[in-house]
């Protein structure tokens, strides 16, 4: 009888602290505040994103991206030069095959391997691109004076697989820049402290995005790039102006903007956000020095561009050298030696 009285004492304690315990966790708990916020975030959502959503273009998110490329695969071998051989390459971006022109010199490599300088086109057409054509003299210049050069094709452009995305509005070209970095920093000739970067026009916007969002980037070249603030962008770089982008880059262009106008709201109403996804706001972060060239009478980049990112990186106390050429285009036809050349010698400075 005692024994059966213990017990049932015993089951109706466990059943009130079986109670307690429920009540505590689910009806006094902080955790119901935390449902509260996510009814509070998805409010948010409907307005345009939480406010600590990082947007994939953003330099934050991109810096927290992993770039691993590929080893390197010849899948031609083109006519050689005379004192340096070619190829047209692949590599890996995510899970593309990307396409790329490469050149190697044809001597003995330093102790420590060949230099580099990846390369980054302007805006073509991407069904019009092909690996071998158009930049011929630029790549030249490099490939010719010591340095393995590797031309990325950007996916969806001649044989690259993929969709082209363009360079503004989309991270795409960038992360298969940045895993062509990492690509040839494995190749058996190349030293892998020694990475240089020129671009032009759409790629000078692809060579400071990825100089702030790596340091394996040692010096960069920009030729008339796309380089101001989204902002500069859409105020400054329009028709009705004396420099007017090709129906093709606007084509590329005006879609994106509007997309994220219409998620984050204006350049006024969220400065933020649009500083978030512009390189231009992160040079303290460049990843070495920078040279900048760009022609007066360029009638697809303002100047002003160019104008924008000397003094940020001024402003920022980084090494800047700053070209212009009274008179001269989009691609400095008529100063295009004395161009070429000074890039080599900078390079030349910063990489050997």
């Amino acid at each position: 009888m005692i024994n059966k009285r213990i017990l049932i004492s015993s089951g109706f304690v466990l059943f009130v602290f079986a109670v307690f315990i429920f009540y505590t966790r689910f009806y006094n708990n902080p955790a119901k505040d935390t449902i509260n916020n996510s009814s509070n975030l998805n409010t948010e959502e409907e307005k345009g994103g939480p406010k600590d959503e990082l947007h994939p273009l953003s330099i934050e998110y991109m810096r927290k991206g992993e770039y691993p490329g590929s080893d390197i695969a010849i899948e031609q071998t083109l006519l050689p030069a005379p004192n340096y051989d070619r190829y047209i390459a692949s590599y890996k971006s995510e899970g593309l095959k990307i396409y790329a022109l490469l050149t190697i010199p044809n001597s003995d490599p330093p102790k420590k391997g060949w230099p580099v300088i990846i390369f980054n086109h302007g805006y073509i057409a991407p069904a019009e691109y092909r690996t071998t054509e158009r930049y011929v003299e630029y790549t030249g210049a490099f490939s010719k004076n010591g340095y393995i050069l590797f031309k990325p094709d950007y996916r969806g452009h001649g044989n690259s697989e993929g969709n082209p995305e363009g360079a503004y509005y989309s991270p795409a070209y960038t992360i298969d820049v940045l895993n062509a970095v990492s690509s040839i920093k494995k190749y058996k000739d190349a030293n892998p402290d020694k990475v240089g970067m020129w671009g032009h026009s759409m790629g000078g916007s692809i060579t400071l995005r990825s100089m702030v969002v790596t340091k394996n980037i040692k010096a960069g070249v920009i030729w008339a790039g796309v380089v101001a603030s989204y902002e500069d962008m859409a105020k400054n770089w329009r028709r009705g102006r004396p420099w007017v982008p090709s129906q093709r880059e606007q084509a590329t262009r005006r879609p994106g903007r509007q997309s994220l106008i219409e998620k984050y709201g204006d350049f006024d109403k969220n400065p933020d956000f649009w500083k978030s996804i512009s390189p231009i706001s992160y040079v303290k972060d460049i990843s070495g020095p920078v040279q900048i060239h760009h022609g007066t009478e360029d009638k697809e980049v303002p100047i002003l561009f160019s104008q924008r990112l000397d003094e940020a990186l001024k402003n920022a106390g980084k090494n800047v050298e700053f070209y212009t050429y009274t008179g001269d285009d989009h691609n400095l036809s008529n100063n295009l030696n004395t161009a070429l050349q000074r890039s080599v010698d900078f390079f030349d400075k910063h990489l050997k």
